[in-house]
Order: C-alpha cells, then structure tokens, then sequence
C-alpha cells in the first residue's frame, strides 16, 4: 500500500531508510538541515517542497537524527512536526534514546492523536540502503498497524517487544552496549596482534574466521586494513549512546565496568580529533600508545 511518508534526517542511516521507502512504492519526503543531503534524495526521485506544506497529508514520519534532544525539536520544536500530522499517523522514532525519553514522547504524541513507535534501528548503511534493518520496536497496536507499509519497506526483521514505548529503546540499549564494547575491543586485539608481527590484514584473515570473531568485528577491522576511515558510523556517536547506556545503568544500580573501560577509549578517540571518522578510528588510540603505525599512515 503506497503511504506519504517524511523521512526526517538523511544521514548514512536515514538517507538509506528514505531511499528503501521510495523502491517500497510511497511518496517520499526527505529533509535535513543539510540541504546538498536533501538535494541528494531529490535526485532519486524524493518528493519537492517543504515539509510544513505537505504534513497533514503524511501517514508516517520516521525521525532519524542523532539524539533525544534533536529528536524532541524536531516532533515539538518551533516547527514541529507533531501539532501539524492529522490524526492517525505515526511517528517512527529511530534514534538511540533513552527508555524515559521514549515513554514521554509517546504520551505527548497522543495528546495530538498521533501514534508513536519506538522504533530504534540497527544494520548500519549497507542494510539501510538495501531495506533490510533491524527494528527493535515497541508500541501499541495501532502504532505498529498505522507503521506497518513503511516498516516492510526498511526492515528486514521487526521485533515487536511490547505494546508501550519504551522497551524498543531499552533493547537498544543492549545492542549498543555490546557493539560498542565490540568495536574496542576488536580495535585492542588487532593492535595487540601489531604488537606480536601479525599483519591486520592477516588478523582479519583469521579472526573472522575463528570464535574470537563478531558482525563488529567484520565489518569494521576490514576499515583499519584499508586504512579507510570515512564514517560509516562516527566516532563521535560512541560517547553518546555509550552515555546513554551507562545513565540506564546507573539509574538501575547496575554496574558496567567493561563498558565504561570502552566509553573511555571512545573519549580518547574523540579528544584525539577524530570524532568525525568511521568509529574503527578507535584503532588508532591503540596504535598511539603503542607506538603502532596502522595501514595507510604515514
């Protein structure tokens, strides 16, 4: 069933979200605060004008920024999307938010009639271009029925965790705890192996092949091998979502000391001007300290 649907943030993530959609059959408008980005999607084929001129004829929006704070602006800031949907449509909320934050926005969602998903998202770019996500959803009913054309264009897996919001975003929570301690640790090990006259390239030979391996692992160790570090999935995403994690865990009394020691490493990374790089650039803390030179460094 072809929907008008806005996709809110065209990022690596969002613009292979919007780009699945259109291939889904929907109308589709894109839109980001940079307009060479929104320009971009047009080309493909995304709908013209402006957002505030078609936003109550949309059934879904799916809001993919970075965090909690650009995602409230953009569903109840000045412009917000909210106050201007009709009634019955559905917001998707893709960031990495916490569970909190998730359950407040859905209440305020449906003081406008307008149903809301958690819905946070994982896969990276490649699956997001290719409609074949994972969602880690939670909602009620009738917000995953009112989501349900535009979830079948992006995902290729929905996990349905719950008739509230909230708990979407708890398992992301998971999710990321485990990937980000995965990228530093894979980060560690093939600096560890540097140190010892194994090749990156031979570790990811190996490795990947061995039970020492994860999906963290492959997909990003083959970026240190090539010494290629355009983001993917920035640097700079870590000490959010990591933040993110550690705040659940400290409001839970739980302690998290393995994820904490790779919150650190990210920081470093960041401190060390590498914020904007493939999140694989953790690797060069590593070869820092050790005095390590990675492939395709001087």
């Amino acid at each position: 069933m072809s929907q008008k649907i806005a996709v809110i943030g065209l990022g690596s993530m969002g613009h292979g979200m919007a780009a699945s959609a259109l291939r889904g059959g929907h109308r589709v408008w894109g839109h980001d605060i940079n307009e060479e980005q929104a320009a971009r999607f047009r080309s493909l084929g995304g709908e013209a004008g402006s957002l505030s001129d078609h936003a109550g004829e949309l059934d879904a929006v799916a809001v993919v920024v970075l965090n909690a704070a650009q995602t409230e602006t953009v569903l109840f800031g000045a412009a917000g999307m909210v106050p201007q949907l009709r009634a019955g449509a559905v917001v998707l909320s893709c960031a990495t938010v916490p569970p909190d934050f998730a359950r407040a926005m859905e209440a305020r969602c449906a003081g406008h009639g307008v149903h809301y998903l958690d819905a946070p998202i994982s896969g990276g770019s490649v699956k997001a271009a290719e409609g074949r996500l994972s969602v880690m959803a939670s909602g009620t009913q009738a917000a995953f029925s009112a989501a349900r054309a535009l979830l079948s264009s992006i995902a290729e897996t929905v996990f349905e965790l719950g008739d509230a919001a909230g708990a979407g975003s708890a398992m992301k929570a998971v999710n990321q705890m485990l990937a980000g301690v995965h990228i530093a640790a894979m980060a560690e090990a093939l600096t560890f192996g540097m140190t010892q006259g194994i090749a990156p390239d031979q570790f990811l030979e190996v490795i990947s092949k061995c039970a020492g391996t994860s999906w963290m692992l492959q997909n990003r160790a083959p970026h240190v091998v090539e010494g290629d570090y355009t983001p993917h999935s920035s640097v700079n995403i870590w000490p959010k979502d990591l933040g993110i994690v550690l705040d659940i865990a400290r409001q839970a009394e739980f302690a998290a000391p393995i994820t904490a020691a790779a919150m650190q490493q990210f920081l470093a990374a960041a401190g060390m001007g590498l914020g904007s790089e493939d999140d694989a650039a953790v690797a060069k803390v590593y070869a820092r300290n050790a005095g390590l030179t990675l492939p395709g460094e001087g």
